[in-house]
């Protein structure tokens, strides 16, 4: 009599032991286990020889990497928890430069004055203030100005007066940097989206498209049977000859 299967027969991936590079998947990871257990180092070799071909078969994408070879390689030691012992063309990779942790992140933690003009803003004050030439710094000066002004326009979605942009600049500069009051600086102002307003337009130009072609000599006003049949009524029963009810 036929074992009948049981949940505990069954062979789940739970029970399995860890896939360690999935892109491969589960076949190559027992044949690389099978090598490895092989007793000769020629059998080893040429077995090993068989699973890169099929490695790189089953990820064509690595032929776009430059020596992709040699990554093969790589994996397949990997897969074999280093334990493989086989004459590889490349150097054996180490298990410390494989598992490599990278160094954490420095993430900014300056102090920024006014938010919406950004840390850049600052920096090209204090680039400005190195500037020894007046003609250029007078130029460098108005280029932050305007600068300011666009971007609290973006951050604020409103207009701004020019007084608080150059009050701002001072403040910034601490007094270093000051620009001629009688200066105007270029027009910004900020745009909502448009789209609703284009769709206005479009369905505008279909109405009137509409509306020109039910006046003229084509239009749909004249052929209208309708209108027809009511001009038709009203001449029958001005005296058209017919009967009256």
């Amino acid at each position: 009599m036929a074992q009948e299967n049981t949940p505990a027969n069954f062979d789940y991936n739970s029970t399995r032991n860890k896939l360690i590079l999935s892109e491969y998947g589960r076949n190559v990871q027992n044949m690389v286990k099978y090598i490895v257990a092989l007793p000769t180092k020629e059998e080893r070799n040429r077995y090993a020889q068989v699973v890169i071909d099929l490695m790189g078969f089953l990820n064509p994408h690595l032929r776009d990497v430059a020596d992709f070879k040699h990554k093969l390689w790589d994996h397949l030691h990997i897969i074999s928890g280093f334990q493989i012992d086989v004459d590889s063309p490349y150097p054996k990779p180490t298990e410390d430069a494989i598992h490599i942790k990278p160094e954490p992140l420095r993430y900014p933690n300056q102090r920024i004055r006014y938010k919406h003009y950004g840390k850049t803003i600052e920096m090209m004050i204090e680039k400005a203030k190195t500037i020894e030439e007046p003609e250029r710094r007078k130029h460098m000066v108005q280029a932050i100005a305007n600068f300011m002004k666009m971007a609290y326009v973006q951050w604020n979605k409103d207009s701004v007066a020019d007084e608080t942009i150059l009050a701002d600049l001072v403040a910034l500069s601490k007094g270093e940097l000051q620009i001629d009051e009688t200066i105007n600086l270029n027009k910004v102002e900020y745009r909502a989206p448009t789209h609703t307003q284009n769709n206005n337009n479009n369905r505008g130009g279909r109405t009137n498209q509409n509306n020109r072609g039910g006046t003229g000599g084509g239009g749909r006003s004249n052929n209208n049977p309708r209108s027809n049949n009511n001009q038709n009524n009203r001449n029958r029963s001005n005296g058209g000859g017919g009967k009256k009810y």
